[in-house]
């Protein structure tokens, strides 16, 4: 388990990165044979990114709901992510081969992803009293005085490092 780093942290993210978000959801709990095989998959594809960094993937942070597992991953470019994903050499097109034939449209088991090609400058993130996560596990982690106390001076919303006004009530 990571060490809890005391007081607030933010992360120095690169120029440009990929955010991913890639998951499946268990749609008939008891269609084993439609969605173990998919579930299985996702692993493998991890276990491959991580013995080969030059591919991409930054880092992986993964979650487990009722019926949704999901993988939020920071890749260091789109260009990276797709190659990954087209080569036929390498765990998905396989698994997204497997996928079709197994499940197609047969609606037991969905997956989903979400891309998004994010800009540095225009991130902003926060961990207080956490271990290194997310972002600030895929990317440098400072200090936030090093970024700015404001959210919106992180993300370049405002040149300051003021507090901003007060709602009125």
């Amino acid at each position: 388990m990571s060490a809890v780093l005391a007081g607030r942290y933010t992360a120095v993210p690169a120029e440009e990165h990929v955010v991913f978000l890639i998951g499946m959801r268990v749609n008939r709990l008891f269609a084993f044979s439609s969605w173990m095989p998919a579930a299985r998959a996702m692993p493998r594809m991890l276990a491959e990114l991580a013995a080969h960094p030059e591919m991409g993937l930054l880092h992986h942070e993964s979650f487990l709901g009722w019926r949704t597992f999901f993988s939020v991953q920071y890749w260091e470019s789109f260009e990276k992510l797709e190659r990954f994903a087209r080569a036929k050499d390498l765990p998905h097109v396989p698994a997204w081969r497997e996928f079709n034939q197994r499940v197609g449209t047969g609606g037991s088991v969905g997956i989903f992803h979400e891309t998004y090609i994010v800009r540095g400058d225009r991130t902003e993130s926060l961990y207080n009293n956490m271990p290194r996560f997310g972002l600030g596990r895929a990317f440098a982690h400072v200090p936030v005085a090093q970024r700015g106390q404001a959210a919106a001076k992180r993300i370049g919303a405002r040149a300051n490092d003021d507090p901003a006004e007060p709602i009125p009530r």
